[in-house]
């Protein structure tokens, strides 16, 4: 996607809207250029090894502050970062607010995320961008809840075993741009499996907007890194924190 053009007005976005979900999810294939997918992970792995979290199912970095229902003290966003985070900006996702906070993880083959989400510490609408390898993820319904009657899911009752809550799969590609929002943000749970080759099935949700892949391909993983850009409406305006200076 041109980071010179295009209008902020969420409507330029509805061509990206992934049909057939609850809204919203936007998929943007291609969102920035091979160069620079090659200058961010050059300047995330040149990050001192202090700056990552080691985690047991993967590794992080964390930009921008330590979000907290205090209120997030904030910390320097690098230029690097900031050029991405002004792509994201233009497209108005964020209304009036802007990103300020970048947590960098990256995957092993293997590894992956419990099905989580985001919770409230957060503005409701998170961007991510894929680098270096594809990712599947998987979109859950929570157990008990309205939501598992929603007849956009073809659910009656509720239902406990997490391959039953399973009601979509977004194939994430080197590059792109995944967006989501409203009850796909609040309502349903996302993860990524802890497996070595995805297997593309017909829950794969936006795979009409992935050039090339079919139902039936098999996809090996290779490290993956992923940036996730948020807004954190909550920021303390000096460097106290329960009573503390930091």
């Amino acid at each position: 996607m041109n980071q010179d053009g295009g209008e902020n007005e969420l409507c330029s976005l509805s061509p990206y809207i992934i049909s057939n979900i609850p809204p919203i999810i936007y998929y943007i294939p291609n969102f920035i250029s091979e160069d620079d997918e090659l200058y961010l992970l050059k300047k995330i792995y040149e990050a001192p090894k202090p700056k990552w979290t080691e985690l047991l199912n993967r590794r992080l970095q964390n930009w921008g502050g330590i979000p907290h229902e205090k209120g997030m003290i904030p910390d320097t966003i690098p230029q690097w970062l900031q050029i991405y985070c002004a792509m994201v900006e233009k497209l108005g996702i964020f209304k009036n607010c802007k990103p300020n906070h970048i947590l960098i993880n990256e995957y092993l083959p293997g590894q992956g995320i419990m099905p989580h989400t985001d919770g409230p510490l957060y503005y409701p609408t998170v961007a991510n961008i894929t680098l270096k390898s594809h990712a599947v993820l998987e979109w859950y319904r929570p157990i008990g809840g309205e939501n598992t009657s929603d007849s956009s899911l073809n659910t009656k009752v509720p239902e406990t075993s997490l391959e039953a809550r399973n009601f979509a799969r977004i194939l994430m590609e080197r590059r792109s741009l995944l967006i989501v929002r409203e009850d796909m943000y609040s309502k349903y749970l996302h993860g990524i499996c802890e497996i070595k080759t995805d297997i593309i099935d017909d829950k794969v949700v936006n795979l009409s907007m992935c050039e090339g892949r079919q139902i039936g391909d098999k996809l090996n993983r290779d490290a993956r890194v992923s940036l996730t850009i948020r807004n954190v409406p909550k920021v303390m305006k000096n460097n106290f924190l329960f009573g503390r200076r930091r």
